[in-house]
């Protein structure tokens, strides 16, 4: 994969709209574009940056982040500096672009992979399991969420890319720039 070192601007900012089924306010913050690759749209938030979830006081974070957002795919990753888990990725629905602003809404389901040891899970199983009922979650969805999270905590466990060389390539070209 062939990936540009150059970058040395902090990017225009993007706001990042997490929802809650069928479309409750969730957490939301700015990220700065970094890159578009063959994976997607690739963002980044500096040590500092803040992020809010629906109405509470907002969340300050000391470390850099990289945030993927794929084109139509139903999950979303970011990777982390500084804490237990280096990659988190959220299952969601396909993220919808409007200009400058990504809305996605969360299904629930997380995997999470380790720094220590490299572990690879599925989380927040029985939160999708109890949101599935009393949020009335579509069949289609539910079969869609299942699919993507499987898929994905094999891709990221297997060291497929993006879960490989490329979040850490970003995650050092927006260090640099941080």
């Amino acid at each position: 994969m062939e990936q540009d070192e150059a970058v040395t601007v902090r990017g225009r900012p993007i706001h990042v709209d997490f929802r809650k089924w069928p479309d409750t306010l969730h957490w939301q913050f700015t990220m700065y574009h970094l890159a578009d690759d063959e994976w997607g749209t690739w963002m980044w938030s500096p040590p500092g940056s803040t992020a809010r979830r629906g109405t509470e006081e907002p969340k300050v974070f000391r470390h850099t982040n990289v945030k993927l957002i794929p084109v139509g795919a139903w999950w979303t990753a970011i990777w982390n500096d500084g804490f237990e888990f280096d990659l988190y990725v959220d299952i969601i629905t396909p993220p919808v672009w409007d200009g400058d602003r990504v809305t996605m809404i969360d299904l629930d389901l997380d995997i999470e992979r380790r720094v220590a040891d490299g572990e690879v899970s599925i989380v927040d199983e029985d939160e999708f399991a109890e949101r599935r009922v009393s949020l009335g979650y579509p069949d289609h969805v539910v079969r869609e969420a299942r699919r993507a999270a499987d898929e994905v905590a094999s891709l990221v466990a297997s060291g497929v890319e993006p879960f490989s060389d490329a979040g850490a390539h970003w995650m050092r070209v927006a260090q640099g720039l941080g």
